[in-house]
C-alpha cells in the first residue's frame, strides 16, 4: 500500500517493493537501507514527523507527500520488468489521479521516471531522466528526478546522502503556492 494521504503536494514513486522492506513490513522503504536514507531526508525537510525506526509502528507520519511504487509486487530479482511496470500502470495512474493537490512528482530512477510519464502520456524522449532535474511538464505536476536511494547507489557514489538532500531541497524551494482555504 502506499504511505501518506491522498491531499499531499509530492508523490515519491520508487520502483518496487524490496523483500525486506516493504513486502516485510507493508510500509514503502520501511525495513531497508533505502529507507533509512529517504525518511531521514523527509524528516530533515519537514515532509515527515515522529520517529523513523524500520517498523510500520514507529509513528511516523508524511506530512505533504506520499509514497508510492511504480510495480506492485517484489519482482524477481529485484529488477522489475517492462512487462511488471505495464502491469501495474494502472494502479500509478490511480494514485496519481486521485491526489487532488499534487503538484510535484519525484522519481527515484529512471524506471519510475519512465513510469511516471507512461502514466501522464508524455514522451520520454521530450524528458529524459536526469538526476536533480525538475522537469516543468505541460499541464501535469513538475516531475523531480534523483537516482534511488538504494544501498547499491550509495555504495557505488552513484547518490550520496548530500546529493539526495539537494534534490529535496530544490523540490521544497520550487513548491507550488498552497491555496489558503478559508
Amino acid at each position: 500500500a502506499s504511505f501518506g494521504g491522498r491531499h499531499a503536494w509530492l508523490l515519491i514513486v520508487g520502483l518496487a517493493p524490496g523483500l525486506r522492506g516493504a513486502n516485510r513490513t507493508s510500509r514503502p522503504f520501511t525495513g531497508d537501507f533505502a529507507g533509512d536514507l529517504l525518511y531521514a531526508t523527509l524528516l530533515r525537510h519537514g515532509l515527515a514527523v515522529g520517529t523513523y525506526d524500520a517498523r510500520a509502528d514507529d509513528g511516523l507520519r508524511l506530512v505533504g507527500c506520499r509514497i508510492t511504487n511504480a510495480v506492485r509486487c517484489v519482482p524477481p530479482g529485484n529488477k522489475p520488468v517492462a512487462s511488471e511496470v505495464a502491469a501495474c500502470r494502472r494502479f500509478l495512474a490511480a494514485e496519481i489521479q486521485g491526489m487532488p493537490e499534487l503538484g510535484t512528482i519525484l522519481a527515484l530512477g529512471v524506471l519510475a521516471h519512465s513510469a511516471v510519464l507512461a502514466c501522464l502520456d508524455i514522451r520520454k524522449r521530450l524528458y529524459p531522466f536526469r538526476h536533480g532535474a525538475l522537469h516543468r511538464l505541460p499541464g501535469s505536476p513538475v516531475l523531480a528526478d534523483s537516482y534511488h536511494c538504494s544501498r547499491y547507489n550509495t555504495q557505488t557514489g552513484r547518490l550520496s546522502a548530500a546529493m539526495f538532500d539537494d534534490v529535496l531541497a530544490r523540490i521544497m524551494l520550487s513548491r507550488p503556492p498552497v491555496a489558503v482555504r478559508l
